[in-house]
């Protein structure tokens, strides 16, 4: 029996794409692998336990507190998101549609701010906190992650923005529309994949965010999950390794999730940013 090209071209891309494959997985396989073992068995090097151990993760959940951290984690992430995009498109509008005094100072200042890193203003931040009286407050961290993503939101939408012909704004007007009608009914809907890509890595970046976390929160209470599962490694006698990789399996999921729903307004606002 005859195998068609196409099949041909699929096994060869599998095995071009194997050793990425591999590289990718590995991490996740030791993870979950080490998660389900004994706690008699965990150093060993074995790949599969003799007597997997399942019930790991609910005792994980219960003895880690996970399931506070978790809802810190989702609470901060979402919120400073929603903040970070709802600031970052009016602004993004204006750079990509005006012509205004000082906009190439803002553009480049935009760029310089991503060079950046949060450590280096951690203590900054630290004592500004101190002085406000809100740290160890989960909503100073919000607008912390917020103040953080603007920048690069308002940078990647821009380019974004770019790509929409000013002339379908311009036809609404003359039908009749309103710039504010023109700008929900015609403009944000063709922007829709840009913002969600833009949601998409304002809400990785708070999601994973470890510096400023361990900086300003202080009670276990309210620690997020990058705090929550570092706090079952740092400072102890005896680490329990099935938890701890139980907790750092779960808490990856509900970042590929959201990665798996949002995979087509993903890819579609990628490619809009490279055709400028």
């Amino acid at each position: 029996m005859k195998i068609s090209r196409k099949l041909k071209r699929s096994i060869l891309s599998w095995v071009v794409l194997s050793p990425l494959i591999v590289a990718v997985l590995f991490p996740f396989a030791v993870m979950f692998i080490t998660a389900i073992k004994p706690a008699t068995e965990v150093l060993k090097p074995t790949w599969w336990p003799s007597t997997p151990q399942w019930q790991n993760f609910i005792t994980m959940w219960n003895a880690t507190n996970f399931g506070a951290a978790l809802w810190n984690s989702v609470y901060v992430a979402v919120l400073s998101t929603l903040i970070s995009v709802f600031v970052s498109i009016p602004a993004a509008y204006a750079l990509s549609r005006f012509r205004f005094a000082g906009k190439g100072f803002v553009q480049q200042f935009l760029l310089v701010s991503q060079m950046l890193s949060p450590i280096v203003l951690v203590i900054g931040l630290f004592r500004l906190l101190v002085a406000l009286k809100l740290l160890d407050n989960l909503n100073a961290v919000v607008f912390v992650y917020a103040t953080f993503n603007i920048a690069f939101s308002v940078w990647m939408l821009q380019s974004y923005f770019s790509t929409i012909p000013k002339d379908l704004e311009e036809a609404a007007w003359m039908e009749g529309a309103t710039p504010w009608q023109a700008l929900r009914k015609v403009f944000l809907p063709l922007a829709l994949p840009a913002m969600t890509v833009t949601a998409i890595f304002s809400f990785i970046n708070a999601w994973n965010e470890f510096v400023i976390a361990l900086t300003m929160l202080r009670n276990q209470a309210s620690y997020t999950l990058p705090i929550q599962v570092f706090s079952l490694v740092a400072g102890r006698y005896t680490v329990e390794w099935h938890h701890v990789m139980a907790a750092a399996f779960v808490a990856t999921i509900p970042v590929a999730v959201i990665f798996a729903w949002l995979q087509r307004y993903l890819v579609r606002g990628l490619a809009l940013g490279a055709v400028k």
